[in-house]
Order: C-alpha cells, then structure tokens, then sequence
C-alpha cells in the first residue's frame, strides 16, 4: 500500500533537522552573554508574545479548556524540562558531544514506552534504531570528553532526555492535534511559570545585551521555537512517535557539519561515517513496510 503525502509533510522531516541542528550556533553564540535559565526565560517570554501575536492577529483557535492541562503538561516536558536540561547540563561543564549521545537514546527509549500509546516498533525499525545510535556515537566520538563531567550536569542531561521522550508521548495520546500558535502560547506560558523561580533563586540574571546574544535570541524565538517547534508537532500529529523522534539521529550529523562550515571545527571521516550510518538507520526507521 502507498501513502500520498503533502509537500508540507514531505519536506516537514528535513526543515525540522536543520532547524533543530542549528540549536548548536544558538548555544555558540547565547550562553557566553546570559545564563542559561535566564536565556531561556526571555525566550519562552518572546516566543509567547511572537506566537500570541500571531494566534490574534491570524485569529486563531484556541484549544478547548479541557485539553489546556494537557498541552500545558506536555510543553512544561518538551520546553522547560528538555532545554533546561541540556543547557545547564552544558553550562555545568558537560560536552556537547556527550550531552548530544545521551539525548540522542531518545529514539530507543522511545520506542521502548511506545507499546504505552499503543505504538509497536518492527524488527526491522530496531535495527535502524541501532544503526542510528552508532551513528551518532561516531559523529560525536572526537567531541566526548569526560573533563568538567559531575553528577549534576549528567543528572541534568538524562532529565533532559526523560522530558523529551515522556513530553513526545504524552503529547501524542493525549493532545495531537491542536493548532499550534495558540498551543505555544500555553506550552512556553507554563514552561515560563516553572522556569522563572528556578532562574531568579539560582542565577544573577546578569546578560550582556551583544549583537551575538541578541541575534542567538532572535534566532531561538522566531527560528528554532516559532517554526521548528511547530514543524515538530505537524510531525507528532501525523507520524508514529519513534519514527518522528527518529530524525534526531540526523541532528549531530548535520550539526558538525555547520560546525565545521562556520566555525572551523573539526570534521573527521569517522563522522562522515557516522553521517552515512545514521541516515541508514533513521531510513530503515521511517521506511514503510510492504504491505
């Protein structure tokens, strides 16, 4: 059996990894000039004014009152618990190599609790799964480092990798379907509320107003938030949660490539390796069986 697909949907999976691969120059650029809850708290703050500007302005529909604990739930897990995570996990010393190797079990894990949404992963969608961690384990091999590594920051980055994966699932039994402007506003609205307290007891709030932190901003409100997190849920909403999470094996690959293109960093043929072993593995996940 063949699937039609619109060209929204066909070209959703490449946009999202792109998007979210450019994270890394966000973190290059922001985390020098702000602390990072503290960061985080003017982005959710800008994503809810850019996206409840245009939920108005567009007159868009808002969620029945019934689904907003859900939504708001989910966002609280996707936004707060998972950026939260791996930037402070970060701030704290860990590698970006080793933060993106644990977030990147996402996929695994969240093929493990699918069985709880009612999804079930194939044979050979775990062999896929398994190509696609060795892929990522080699991209990010020169990258790892266990210098700066403490308790905290590697508590902080499976916190992170929990939040996503549990976030993705309960958002996709839950609350598929709503429309995402409005969605955001509540999601970063909740994430705001538990985020701020956090920043104003455990940081200075000290930011340096540079054009680098302000382009990293403008870049996460308006790029990674308003289109990536929306690009992300059009892909919960119609796909099957661990092929979607999937596509996160193509992150560190396409992130060491920017890396290497904008700030000179290493790209060794190990990597390009891992590149080629992680797209066979996320095809071997998203490709639909014969019927």
């Amino acid at each position: 059996m063949t699937s039609h697909k619109s060209p929204l949907l066909r070209f959703a999976p490449v946009v999202f990894i792109f998007i979210w691969a450019s994270g890394y120059v966000v973190a290059k650029y922001g985390l020098p000039y702000a602390e990072p809850l503290s960061f985080l708290c003017l982005r959710y703050l800008g994503v809810i004014l850019f996206m409840g500007a245009l939920a108005v302005g567009m007159r868009a529909p808002w969620p029945a009152r019934q689904a907003w604990p859900h939504i708001a739930v989910a966002g609280v897990l996707m936004q707060a618990g998972y950026l939260g995570g791996v930037w402070c996990a970060v701030k704290l010393g860990m590698p970006a190599g080793l933060a993106a190797l644990i977030v990147n079990t996402q996929p695994i894990l969240t093929a493990i609790l699918g069985p709880a949404i009612g999804e079930k992963t194939q044979g050979k969608q775990w062999l896929g799964l398994g190509f696609g961690l060795l892929g990522v384990g080699l991209v990010v091999a020169n990258k790892i480092s266990m210098v700066g590594l403490s308790g905290a920051s590697i508590a902080l980055a499976v916190m992170a990798l929990l939040s996503m994966t549990i976030g993705t699932l309960y958002q996709k039994k839950t609350c598929p379907s709503f429309d995402v402007r409005t969605g955001q506003v509540i999601q970063f609205a909740a994430s705001l509320l538990l985020t701020l307290p956090f920043a104003l007891m455990l940081e200075t709030q000290t930011i340096q107003w540079t054009p680098q932190f302000f382009g990293a901003m403008a870049w996460s409100v308006f790029v990674l938030s308003g289109v990536g997190i929306s690009v992300l849920f059009i892909l919960i909403r119609h796909g099957e949660a661990t092929k979607v999470t999937s596509y996160m094996y193509l992150v560190p690959p396409v992130t060491a490539v920017m890396a290497w293109l904008m700030f000179g960093e290493r790209f060794t043929m190990t990597a390009a390796i891992g590149m080629v072993i992680a797209l066979l593995g996320v095809a071997l996940v998203v490709k639909p069986a014969k019927t």
